[in-house]
């Protein structure tokens, strides 16, 4: 926002931010909270249960807003105007996930384990029939408790399952326990997770070594090897004395997208809206162009893998 209004634009913007912590609970107050400041536009809510409390309120109060990170394929089929997201949602990352385990990494059973979230479960929903159509088998399907910590039962069906790969729909703190506790169990199949679970404290969650040699996907790139990215990434670091975290590009994008239509002349948030459906930007992660139902033309799902300690973007999923 400082970089914009530092250009001297006719119209200024003003953030105004509220934390809802990923509580769907607390997304309900912050939705009725930033449409009684008047906002004109949101970028986010970040995860997809808040997204789920929160874009009814936004939709019925006519706000535009750009989800950076939720991936819930149902957020898009309410036939809601005002939402929009600005990457792959779980379709993608499902199929693609499922396609890399079975026809890149060839294990032919796969166990398939959820947090029962609504980003989680929607993910291995997609996980399971593709596992099927590209011609393997889910030997288990289950669910843990994201707050709990011991998965013994779990552990004890996958070991028992002798399934060639794990794969955890769900985030990373969970993600960490979950493959720790399948190790300590003599468990040495395959271990996958989604972008939930990208971040470095899914290895730190993890112990550290039962982590090595962990894929994870993400509907983002390292941004940090994206020449396209160099002077965000630079200005980044610079602010926040580290790197940009997971899907920090993306609210970037979608943030310039809205602030591209505040400098088109368009202040109001109908007016904003039927300016990012009828137009285009080229951001740096991608050319941000929304479908009618509000999802991103196009997505590319990218694949991570633990080595060393260290998340390292190995590919991408076909």
């Amino acid at each position: 926002m400082s970089q914009y209004n530092a250009t001297n634009p006719a119209v200024k913007a003003t953030v105004v931010d509220f934390d809802s912590q990923g509580d769907p609970s607390q997304a309900n107050n912050g939705a009725n909270t930033l449409i009684s400041d008047k906002v004109v536009a949101v970028i986010g809510p970040a995860f997809s249960g808040e997204s789920a409390a929160a874009d009814p309120i936004f939709e019925q109060a006519g706000i535009p807003n750009i989800t950076p990170s939720a991936t819930n394929v149902k957020l898009a089929q309410h036939g809601y105007k005002f939402f929009h997201r600005a990457l792959a949602d779980d379709s993608f990352q499902g199929v693609g996930d499922a396609d890399y385990l079975v026809n890149t990494l060839h294990a032919s059973t796969v166990a398939v384990i959820d947090d029962n979230s609504t980003y989680g479960a929607g993910l291995a929903q997609n996980v399971i029939p593709q596992v099927t159509k590209e011609g393997g088998t889910v030997a288990v399907t289950d669910h843990v408790d994201p707050n709990g910590a011991d998965y013994g039962s779990t552990v004890n069906k996958v070991v028992a399952s002798k399934a060639a790969a794990v794969f955890y729909g769900g985030y990373y703190d969970a993600a960490g326990r979950l493959v720790k506790q399948l190790r300590a169990a003599g468990y040495t199949g395959l271990f996958m997770s989604g972008d939930g679970s990208e971040d470095a404290m899914f290895v730190t969650d993890a112990g550290g070594a039962p982590a090595e040699g962990a894929y994870l996907s993400c509907a983002c790139a390292d941004e940090t090897q994206n020449p396209a990215a160099k002077s965000f990434v630079s200005a980044y670091q610079a602010m926040w004395s580290e790197p940009p975290a997971i899907y920090s590009a993306e609210a970037y994008d979608a943030t310039n997208f809205v602030l591209a239509a505040i400098k088109s002349g368009a202040t109001t948030a109908t007016a904003i809206n039927n300016y990012l459906a009828t137009s285009s930007w080229q951001g740096i992660t991608k050319t941000l162009k929304f479908l009618p139902d509000g999802n991103v033309a196009g997505g590319t799902i990218y694949v991570y893998k633990v080595e060393g300690g260290k998340l390292v973007q190995i590919g991408t999923t076909s």
